[in-house]
């Protein structure tokens, strides 16, 4: 009787601290899709220019990505239930000190505290959710576990433009305090308290490497602004993608690095990433590339921008679940390829379409099929690439993921950004050199006698995501075949 229980009893305790850790993974996603909707209104409460407070988010992605690095080694040395508390204690105490902000100085400041929080959360969240469900059933916890990671980014424009409209800019960080003190309320309550290990040494000259490394790339594609030739974002992205190669090196040779670079050359996990490189790039860079049609091409509001792509969160939160579900039964691939298929269909069919005119009622559907396959496609890779790793490597696996999906999103966001404004000044030289900015400065109706023109440069940037998510099937096809003995074996 205990021996046929056990399975649905750790099921059941898997389940817990997933949705556990989601009452506080829940809130990074969401506040960085608010913010973007923020900036605008953001430059004018403040008395502050559009690029000065641009750095509300790029100071908070800089801190985030200056601190995940450490995060294996954290959870490794101080459990990764006492990560994940404190990291989500300084993230929604960084919310209540940005309400509190009286300049863009302290805004950006108090952002960046947020950040330092946000960058532990998402690994040592990995690693509690992993740590706690059998090999079997990790599929199915991980699906819990990704629906804020794409769920988020889609409900965050129209909750940005709602508090915008109704409420004051200050409540899109205070919302974050009750979200956070639950959270905290309920992992010191349901968390397993796994011991750290104080024996484990920081690996200080990895970290010197690695750290900055995704710092200047961050800046470096932060300060594209279109034009990835300028010295001002060459040189920060020339050093980081140095150091990022001296980190390799220094990890492959050091006894105890700050990650396990090694575990790449385990085809699950190497594959896996690779795949999540190509696919996330393009598919979060989609998520900056739809809300600029809707609201530049066709001139709506922020709010209603964000009601057209609800449909897209419902069907990704319910294509989660059962891609979740199905990777613990069938060989991942299939499910994996399934949903790039369908990303690819769907957005493809959506790019294709992109004019000035298009039928909403066309347009909608082919976005809802494509985060459909975002859906079946993310979170199982993801626990692929994962879930046979021991115990002890789950931090570095984790943390691997998390820093190649920011540098990644990054890097597409950039270039895409770069495309988009070629495009537009090509098309519309009569812009100046802000592009969209100069765009969004114009009057209804003479955005509106521009719409074609835009439309078909969003339409042109678009191909990179397309083409990126179908780089990611082919990884899949030739890198994801079944496992051998060899591939089981972690380093």
């Amino acid at each position: 009787m205990t021996a046929l229980a056990s399975p649905s009893l750790a099921s059941r305790s898997a389940t817990t601290v997933a949705l556990t850790v989601i009452a506080g993974t829940v809130m990074i996603p969401l506040d960085v899709t608010v913010v973007a909707v923020a900036l605008a209104p953001l430059a004018r409460e403040m008395d502050a220019s559009l690029p000065v407070i641009q750095w509300v988010s790029t100071g908070y992605t800089l801190a985030l990505a200056s601190v995940i690095p450490a995060a294996a080694w954290a959870i490794r040395r101080y459990g990764a239930r006492s990560v994940f508390l404190a990291a989500i204690a300084l993230f929604t105490a960084g919310s209540a000190l940005v309400a509190t902000a009286w300049d863009a100085p302290s805004l950006i400041a108090f952002r960046v505290v947020q950040g330092f929080g946000g960058g532990f959360v998402m690994p040592a969240a990995m690693t509690l959710a992993l740590r706690a469900a059998p090999v079997g059933d990790r599929g199915r916890v991980m699906s819990l576990l990704g629906l804020p990671i794409l769920v988020g980014p889609v409900l965050g424009p129209p909750l940005g433009g709602w508090v915008l409209d109704s409420l004051s800019w200050r409540w899109i960080f205070l919302v974050n305090v009750p979200i956070g003190l639950v959270a905290l309320w309920l992992g010191r309550r349901n968390l397993p308290a796994v011991p750290g290990d104080p024996s484990v040494p920081l690996d200080r000259a990895g970290l010197l490497l690695l750290a900055p490394a995704m710092a200047l790339l961050v800046v470096g594609t932060s300060l594209a602004e279109g034009n990835l030739s300028d010295l001002r974002s060459v040189v920060p992205i020339g050093l980081g993608l140095v150091l990022l190669a001296g980190f390799v090196r220094h990890a492959l040779t050091t006894a105890v690095p700050l990650l396990k670079v090694r575990l790449l050359g385990v085809r699950a996990t190497g594959g896996g990433a690779l795949l999540m490189v190509l696919f996330a790039g393009g598919y979060f860079s989609t998520l900056i590339l739809v809300p600029l049609y809707f609201q530049v091409a066709r001139g709506e509001t922020a709010t209603t921008t964000g009601l057209l792509m609800i449909p897209q969160a419902v069907l990704a939160g319910i294509s989660i679940q059962v891609s979740g579900r199905l990777i613990d039964r069938v060989p991942p691939v299939r499910v994996i390829s399934t949903g790039i298929a369908l990303a690819v269909t769907g957005y493809g069919g959506f790019t294709l379409q992109l004019a000035a005119d298009a039928s909403y009622w066309s347009l909608v559907p082919f976005l809802m099929l494509g985060t459909t396959g975002a859906g079946a496609t993310m979170l199982p890779t993801i626990t692929l690439a994962t879930r046979d790793l021991a115990d002890v490597d789950i931090p570095s696996g984790s943390t691997m993921i998390n820093v190649l999906n920011q540098l990644a999103t990054s890097v597409t966001t950039a270039a895409v950004a770069v495309l988009l404004a070629g495009q537009l000044s090509a098309r519309l030289p009569q812009l100046g050199d802000d592009g969209i900015g100069d765009l969004q400065r114009l009057s209804p109706a003479e955005r509106l006698a521009l719409a074609p023109d835009v439309s078909a440069a969003v339409q042109s940037a678009f191909w990179l995501p397309v083409a990126m998510m179908a780089g990611a099937l082919l990884v899949a096809l030739l890198v994801l075949r079944p496992r051998t003995a060899a591939d089981l074996v972690t380093t």
